[in-house]
């Protein structure tokens, strides 16, 4: 069973996705809105934890 995050407990009895653990490439030409917003969620994430693993570093 997958581990229940504060993020996921509403979920807790539901299905929860699992992935396969494949990357794959994206494609501008065939991206949809939906997918151009998640590249950008994806890279706001990744420099909130660059910013976050710099700050520790530091302390």
């Amino acid at each position: 069973m997958p581990l229940l995050t504060p993020k996921n407990q509403h979920q807790k009895g539901k299905e929860v996705k699992k992935t396969d653990g494949i990357d794959v490439e994206f494609s501008e030409e065939l991206a949809d809105q939906e997918d151009k917003e998640a590249q950008a969620r994806s890279k706001a994430a990744d420099q909130r934890q660059k910013q976050n693993f710099k700050r520790k570093s530091e302390e």
